[in-house]
């Protein structure tokens, strides 16, 4: 499904209810598949939810997880721990090119018995579940924050316990905390001091629901579309002002953009003001990685350059991010110069109409270009790809006077 987007007036006005944490929601049902005492609510209704859920109950056999990283990450130490428990995990062809090695490494060091049944490095894993005896392990930290996780969310469930030696500098840490954040909230004994996380070992939870917080790297497009509107306020529901997630980070961000923000009542209300244009913005996006398209394409449509680094993540997520982003903002105008691990763009002070955006099977390549549409009208390909994360955006975006048109391609 293509759709074609605009926004008749640039007005915005409207409540939105987005779909509990994606990342929170993962971690979670990790933990509570391992410790059933746990109830959940307000679960994220994305694919990689529904996708981790239905892997959780898995009793051998196949595994495809499709195009969901984070599941593949988690269930790959999940599975590797259960005793017992053969599997094979696998996933789509870009899955299959997303490297996995050192989190196979690290597991194989504490005891796992996982294999390659194809390239070496990469899926699909043959794994059978073994009692990992040893206690000690040593992760190169500055790759992905979703090895270091999901060895963290097994660590309690070991005989031993598990200590996390980090070696380098450590990439996207809010995801590590959150983690963290979410043992402790079980009452799970944890600590991440320096370069060292150590979690104690624990047999049984006692009973304890959490609710999830909404998403935040989904609220990110309403700021966006905040920050492109003419005027307005957005109300978006059930998130917390002492949050787990980083990219709640967003907030000190987009006040550069005239974005007020305030809390009342588990919502935030968005606001703009008048203000006054930066030129060119300068981020270290090291911990927040998941923002760089978004704060991209907002800098694009107000005609102010950026420079965002701290972006090497980005080059294994569901595509290469960098090198998609270049593809599509320079469609519209705009001059980009990426590295591996930065992209820097020229102020652009016109920008082209209805330019067809490829989302390259990447849900944040969608979203993250649609609030454009209130500068220029424009198409988004394969539109149906947020279903990964928020199946509900192009109704919450109709919701707040959005006009999307389905097209044919």
């Amino acid at each position: 499904m293509n759709v074609q987007l605009s926004h008749p007036d640039t007005n915005l006005f409207g409540e939105i209810q987005i779909t509990g944490s994606k990342s929170e929601s993962n971690r979670a049902l990790v933990l509570k598949a391992l410790f059933p005492s746990i109830s959940l609510s307000n679960l994220s209704n994305s694919d990689d939810t529904s996708v981790l859920q239905k892997a959780l109950k898995t009793s051998g056999g196949l595994v495809d997880i499709h195009h969901a990283g984070t599941a593949m990450r988690f269930l790959t130490a999940y599975f590797a721990s259960r005793e017992g428990l053969e599997v094979v995990l696998t996933g789509s062809s870009r899955m299959q090119e997303r490297p996995i090695e050192l989190l196979v490494n690290a597991l194989k060091d504490l005891g796992a018995d996982i294999n390659y049944l194809e390239k070496e490095g990469f899926p699909p894993l043959k794994i059978t579940g073994k009692k990992l005896l040893k206690s000690s392990v040593n992760v190169q930290a500055n790759i992905s924050s979703q090895y270091i996780s999901a060895l963290m969310l097994i660590g309690a469930s070991l005989p031993n316990g598990l200590i996390i030696n980090l070696e380098g500098q450590v990439t996207s840490a809010p995801y590590i905390n959150m983690t963290l954040k979410l043992l402790h909230y079980f009452d799970i004994e944890a600590k991440f001091e320096g370069q060292v996380i150590t979690i104690q070992s624990k047999s049984k939870l006692e009973s304890r629901t959490f609710e999830i917080e909404s998403d935040w790297s989904s609220a990110s497009y309403y700021f966006s579309i905040a920050a492109l509107g003419k005027q307005g306020q957005l109300n978006l529901k059930n998130y917390k002002k002492e949050s787990l997630q980083g990219d709640s980070k967003i907030i000190r961000i987009y006040h550069e953009f005239g974005i007020e923000t305030s809390f009342a009542d588990n919502e935030i209300l968005l606001l703009k003001n008048n203000f006054e244009k930066p030129k060119n913005l300068h981020l270290d996006l090291r911990n927040m990685p998941d923002l760089a398209q978004t704060i991209a394409v907002t800098c694009l449509g107000l005609g102010i350059g950026c420079e965002l680094k701290g972006l090497h993540t980005l080059k294994i997520k569901e595509t290469d991010r960098l090198v998609a982003l270049k593809n599509e903002l320079e469609k519209f105008g705009a001059s980009v110069e990426i590295t591996d691990s930065s992209l820097s763009l020229a102020p652009c002070s016109t920008l082209r109409e209805n330019i067809e955006v490829e989302t390259y099977n990447d849900h944040r390549m969608a979203m993250a270009f649609a609030p454009l549409a209130l500068k220029v009208p424009l198409r988004i390909k394969d539109a149906e790809v947020v279903s990964k994360s928020y199946p509900e955006f192009w109704e919450d975006l109709e919701s707040i006077g959005f006009s999307i048109e389905k097209v044919s391609s």
